[in-house]
């Protein structure tokens, strides 16, 4: 195997054992990526600059393709079930072994960067991939070396190897289908294949660093995070996909840390990637100017974004080929962001769930009970092409907003995070960037500039004192008013044209709440189970 391209490190691949491969290119700048992609046929351009590809039959993640591989030193500290479902070591070794065979005469890219913006606890990764442009997207979002001496010497804690090409065999090689995202703990080894979707790199380094952190005493979290006039006003925002985060955290009025993997350490927050992955279906300038302006510069890729073929303008509105666009983009192509990637610890924390029923209020304070309940739970709507076979919003409930990239049981994650909110006196927001005057296909999506309104309000302290009234289902603590919004948006009930038909749904949204917390009743003491929703 011939080696190319800038500050090859002596620690190499090949103990991959991918030996046959034709060319390894090492960390290669994003202009050479750029026209490696080309000239290779793996995307275009946009009339801007950015980089325009498709993910081919896979436009979101297949959490039914993911395994965790059953090994010794781990086996007894992963939460097995239909989250983290196992595969047996024969089976990762064969796989590998069907990936070396792959690799053969073909090219490869690799890059050396960080998980972790805090170096006392970054994680070393080294992302192998058999796209160009996968390369790139990997260089956008874990955090860059850049010193050329360190990056000749650097030495992985974790590598992934990514060929999109190579297929398993279900029956043979015991997996749900040719598509494969295998996490091998303690080999540090993650095999990808079978799907062209990069976010399945991103999200299966997030898993790896759910299971190192707790054991460091650090709580990794699936949130965004941005601050106001210094970094001390800190605000976290959970949620999966689809539900805000990168929306509402990329603020004119505050300063940026990351929009969707963050620890929490005893010195504060850090961000874990070097750049965003926001999801881009109608954007537009006005509603959202920051990831507007970064999605049509140079070194943003545009995932299954449809783009005019002779002006190559950018159609944002176009779901042809998924509603799950993408645009994938470094921090750096942010004005107001802090590319060092730390801050303090939160003031606020806000839960963004997208009711896919519309009857949860817009905007609610959590007592850290409640917060704890609402944590556990994780309520929202799967977003259409978020995962393969989501064509339209549709309940789900998902601990502690991020279930499908937690290899530990929700409760280890769960009792960090009540720690931290007792030990520094957090304010805990539930958030609904969902539904109001009925249910998804009756009602409407809550207008996006009353969300940043009422989010505004709770960080920048007019809620503290603010009059509430309790929501007689969910208990929750709800704003009488908030300035530039609506009241009757504060009551969801008098948004419906038919008010029993509100209270049907409130109450059959209350007992899948109570349903789908009962897994966690002997985890937490009764004044977490007693803050859930009550059936009248």
């Amino acid at each position: 195997m011939e080696h190319k391209g800038r500050h090859k490190s002596r620690h190499g691949i090949g103990w991959l054992g991918l030996e046959e491969a034709r060319t390894a290119y090492w960390n290669l700048s994003p202009a050479v990526l750029y026209e490696e992609a080309v000239r290779r046929g793996e995307g275009g351009l946009s009339a801007q600059g950015a980089l325009v590809t498709r993910t081919g039959h896979h436009t979101g993640r297949s959490p039914k393709d993911k395994f965790l591989v059953e090994e010794p030193e781990t086996r007894d500290q992963v939460w097995w079930g239909e989250v983290n479902r196992p595969i047996r070591l024969e089976s990762f070794d064969r796989i590998l072994e069907r990936m070396r065979s792959f690799a053969a005469g073909r090219d490869l890219f690799v890059f050396d960067g960080y998980a972790g913006a805090d170096p006392a606890y970054e994680l070393p990764v080294r992302i192998v991939t058999q796209y160009a442009w996968h390369n790139l997207f990997a260089r956008n979002m874990f955090r860059e070396e850049t010193d050329p001496e360190a990056l000749e010497s650097f030495e992985p804690r974790f590598t992934v190897l990514d060929l999109p090409g190579c297929q398993a065999e279900p029956e043979e090689d015991e997996t749900h289908s040719p598509t494969f995202v295998l996490v091998g703990l303690d080999r540090r080894l993650i095999l990808i294949g079978g799907t062209e979707y990069a976010g399945e790199i991103k999200k299966s380094v997030f898993s790896v660093m759910n299971h190192l952190l707790p054991e460091r005493n650090v709580l990794p979290m699936h949130c965004s995070c941005n601050y106001g006039d210094d970094s001390d006003d800190v605000a976290l925002f959970f949620g999966l996909s689809g539900t805000g985060k990168t929306t509402l955290s990329s603020d004119s009025e505050r300063t940026l840390i990351g929009d969707d993997e963050h620890g929490w350490g005893d010195r504060g927050v850090f961000n874990f990637e070097g750049g965003c992955y926001a999801k881009v279906i109608r954007l537009s300038a006005e509603g959202e100017p920051e990831i507007w302006d970064a999605s049509h510069r140079f070194g943003t890729i545009l995932e299954n974004v449809v783009v005019h073929p002779d002006s190559r303008r950018i159609d944002f509105d176009a779901d042809t080929h998924t509603e799950n666009t993408r645009a994938s983009y470094p921090l750096a192509s942010l004005d107001n962001v802090d590319l060092a990637g730390r801050a303090g610890h939160p003031e606020h924390v806000i839960f963004l769930t997208a009711d896919a029923f519309g009857v949860l209020p817009p905007i609610s304070r959590l007592t850290p009970e409640q917060a704890m309940y609402h944590f556990l739970t994780g309520y929202t709507a799967k977003v259409a092409g978020t995962e393969r076979g989501v064509t339209e919003p549709r309940a789900t409930f998902s601990a502690c907003f991020g279930a499908p990239f937690l290899p530990r049981h929700p409760s280890v994650y769960a009792e960090m995070l009540g720690r931290r909110l007792q030990k520094h006196g957090s304010r805990v927001w539930l958030v609904n960037t969902g539904w109001t005057g009925g249910p998804y296909g009756t009602g409407s999506r809550i207008e996006l500039a009353y969300t940043r309104r009422m989010v505004r309000a709770a960080l920048g302290g007019e809620l503290d004192e603010t009059e509430t009234r309790t929501d007689p289902v969910f208990g929750l603590a709800v704003p009488v008013r908030v300035e530039g919004v609506p009241e009757r948006l504060l009551r969801p009930r008098e948004t419906w044209s038919d008010p029993e038909d509100y209270d049907r749904r409130a109450r059959d949204l209350a007992g899948r709440f109570r349903e789908h917390f009962e897994p966690f009743a002997d985890h937490v003491d009764e004044a977490v189970r007693a803050a859930g929703p009550e059936i009248p």
